[in-house]
């Protein structure tokens, strides 16, 4: 009788364990990418393809509205910190939720109220958002990965980067996307410890 109950209690413990483990086989967090509005479907599946590769656990949602109460009527724009807000509602512990745009976004930084951004996340955190409206018409697509990707680099706890072809360089207003390659080695090393699968 009381081996049964112990082999009884052995399965039940190493079934949560493996129910456990099937949710992450690694460090890093499930990606769960939201488009907003009237973001394309076929540019929502770039993002999730170009993610894949390094990092596995990705969800795609439904389009959902942009929420009305982050619009920013005087000039036109979406404040990103209240999306990111929005965001954060969707996801949990072990999630990032990555939200896609078109739409012009903005962020208060340091004495300027309204500061247009390519994308914007919390450091760290678990979520960010990410436009393409100041991106590059020329060759947008990998423009946007890079933003993504640096956006998401935030929210697993990376500042920004002095090596200029980094992709956690900071944009400081302008648009040095093209100028960057790769992540360093400093940054590199770091997302890897986080479980990214980078070469």
């Amino acid at each position: 009788m009381h081996i049964k109950i112990l082999a009884g209690c052995l399965l039940f413990f190493s079934l949560a364990f493996l129910s456990c483990r099937g949710r992450f086989t690694h460090p890093n967090r499930v990606i769960v990418i939201q488009p907003l509005g009237e973001f394309p479907s076929a540019q929502s599946e770039m993002v999730y393809r170009q993610l894949s590769k390094i990092n596995p656990g990705i969800i795609v949602r439904a389009a959902i509205p942009l929420p009305a109460a982050t619009y920013y009527p005087p000039r036109d724009r979406y404040r990103a910190d209240s999306l990111i807000k929005y965001l954060s509602r969707f996801g949990h512990a072990d999630t990032v939720v990555i939200g896609l745009t078109n739409k012009d976004i903005s962020a208060t930084k340091n004495d300027i109220k309204d500061w247009g951004v390519m994308g914007f996340g919390y450091k760290p955190g678990n979520a960010c958002v990410v436009s393409s409206f100041r991106l590059s018409k020329a060759n947008q697509q990998e423009q946007f990965y890079k933003v993504a990707i640096h956006e998401l680099g935030h929210t697993q706890g990376l500042p920004h980067c002095e090596e200029k072809t980094c992709f956690m360089r900071d944009a400081e207003g302008g648009n040095p996307l093209n100028e960057e390659n790769d992540f360093c080695p400093a940054c590199k090393s770091f997302l890897k410890g986080k479980g990214w699968r980078l070469k």
